[in-house]
């Protein structure tokens, strides 16, 4: 068990934003704390912030490069790992290559293809600036091992595999319930916004109900739009465990997620997934879904795939091993062999 160790965190999304991101870091953090590692976070709360264009609800920090340089200083960190591309992430990049720190990043979003989508700006431009961010640091870390090589082939290097997991105690066949909706129930949870291509999966000629889970800035259009869906809203816990599981198939129709959280809930809900053979899908979905470029094909087959296959599938993810594989990718800021042991003991 490690009983030492500081690990800093700079995320430029953080609470109150529902993400796998947020998600995925606060649950970490949990499952440190568990092996005795310290983890400090260098997040938004810290600062004066704006609205990020097209995504008013999240927040982009005001923040100095001497402010984010004097905040890492104040942690004294044994580990430095950069989360995210946006102004935290890239004065914290500047101040670890001024001060010779090492540092290890992640890559969670496709955001030249979402920028892309939005504005006339080429993916290749954007690109260029993210591999300059993360070939900077001693490895970037990915969620599958489609994401690590397409980015390998784009220039990237130091590639590093660091996976999800699902709270498979929480999400669960036994919450399954009889909806007051015609079944088959065809179900998307995700943030309401045109990257995820939502669109692909209401527009599918399907029997019974389709209803959709989140919140976000193309919610009151797709209301006006499919006025015979099932907008819910945001559900967290126990209600969002109930309508995982409580429906037949999930459609994941996004084709730029780089992993899907949302699948392993599904999935450990017993609910079979419905997917473009891409990435994040392609990785997660080995059993209990159907992946196919006929979105449509997709649903109505995995209404016939083994529910107990769908779990089965979700269960060999899990947060512990999650932890441990991120740890394994750690560099000691200065190279301390104390705190290169803590890594060590971890793995």
């Amino acid at each position: 068990m490690i009983r030492s160790g500081r690990l800093l965190i700079v995320t430029d999304a953080w609470h109150p934003q529902v993400n796998g991101v947020v998600r995925t870091l606060t649950k970490l953090a949990e499952e440190l704390s568990l092996l005795g590692v310290e983890t400090c976070f260098l997040t938004p709360e810290r600062f004066r912030s704006l609205p990020m264009p097209f995504y008013p609800d999240i927040r982009l920090a005001l923040a100095t490069p001497g402010q984010i340089a004097r905040e890492i200083e104040r942690y004294q960190p044994d580990f430095i790992h950069i989360a995210t591309e946006g102004p935290l992430g890239q004065f914290a990049r500047r101040a670890c290559l001024k001060q010779g720190l090492a540092f290890i990043t992640s890559y969670h979003t496709k955001f030249p293809e979402y920028l892309s989508a939005r504005l006339p700006v080429p993916e290749s431009w954007t690109y260029r600036k993210l591999r300059e961010f993360h070939n900077s640091g001693q490895g970037c870390m990915v969620a599958t091992a489609s994401l690590g090589r397409d980015l390998e082939e784009r220039g990237f290097h130091n590639i590093r595999l660091w996976s999800r997991g699902v709270d498979a105690e929480l999400f669960h066949p036994a919450r399954r319930r009889e909806p007051d909706l015609k079944r088959p129930v065809f179900l998307y949870v995700g943030r309401v916004s045109v990257e995820k291509n939502i669109p692909a999966f209401l527009d599918l000629d399907l029997p019974g109900s389709k209803v959709v889970v989140g919140d976000g800035p193309e919610l009151g259009a797709l209301k006006k739009r499919y006025p015979d869906v099932h907008f819910s809203g945001v559900l967290s816990g126990q209600e969002l465990a109930c309508a995982y599981a409580s429906a037949d198939v999930f459609v994941f129709p996004s084709r730029t997620d780089t992993f899907g959280n949302v699948i392993l809930e599904a999935m450990a809900s017993g609910c079979p997934v419905a997917a473009y053979p891409v990435t994040g899908p392609i990785d997660i979905v080995t059993q209990g879904g159907v992946l196919d470029e006929d979105l449509h094909a997709a649903a109505m087959q995995a209404l016939d795939i083994s529910r107990e296959a769908a779990r089965a599938n979700a269960l060999s993810y899990n947060w512990p091993a999650c932890t441990r594989q991120f740890l394994s990718h750690l560099s000691p800021v200065t190279g301390d062999c104390a705190a290169a042991q803590m890594v060590a003991a971890a793995t």
